[in-house]
């Protein structure tokens, strides 16, 4: 397995990623709330864009994306994303540490995230703690997800 730095020609793979860990594989969100989360892969300007402004690791075996993770200004790690057939695989470890490391290097005090239900297991399990929890509204679906953060100081 190869850890590297996302370029601009990753983004229809990472959203292939993005894609398969909301719709496939097991969830504690219903069929209905997946659609809604994310009814097709994310694509065109908008898509490049969000990426463009976050440093995106991306895990890879055979020239295939199996997950990423994301971060931006401010300790913010907007996507961390599996595909089902490596989650539960250490994958998630992998790219956080390297995330924290470069954060701790650019002298962030922590890490926050907005994270899903699915998630949450494992940012707890790096050490983050839940600051609130919250529903979102989504084409008519409410999704339960958490901000949670991590002190680095």
């Amino acid at each position: 397995m190869l850890l590297r730095w996302a370029k601009p020609q990753d983004s229809p793979e990472l959203a292939q990623v993005f894609y398969a860990a909301v719709r496939k594989g097991a969830s504690p969100y219903s069929q209905e709330q997946r659609i809604a989360w994310l009814s097709t892969p994310p694509s065109g300007k908008p898509w490049t864009d969000r990426l463009a402004r976050m440093d995106v690791l991306i895990a890879e075996n055979d020239r295939q994306i199996m997950g990423f993770m994301s971060i931006e200004a401010g300790g913010h790690i907007d996507l961390a994303f599996i595909r089902p057939e490596h989650q539960g695989s250490g994958l998630f470890r992998r790219l956080y540490a390297d995330i924290e490391l470069k954060a701790r290097k650019g002298g962030e005090p922590r890490l926050w995230t907005h994270a899903s239900l699915m998630a949450q297991p494992a940012f707890k399990a790096m050490g983050f703690v839940v600051i609130h929890h919250e529903t979102v509204a989504r084409h008519g679906q409410n999704l339960r997800r958490a901000k949670m953060e991590k002190p680095l100081t």
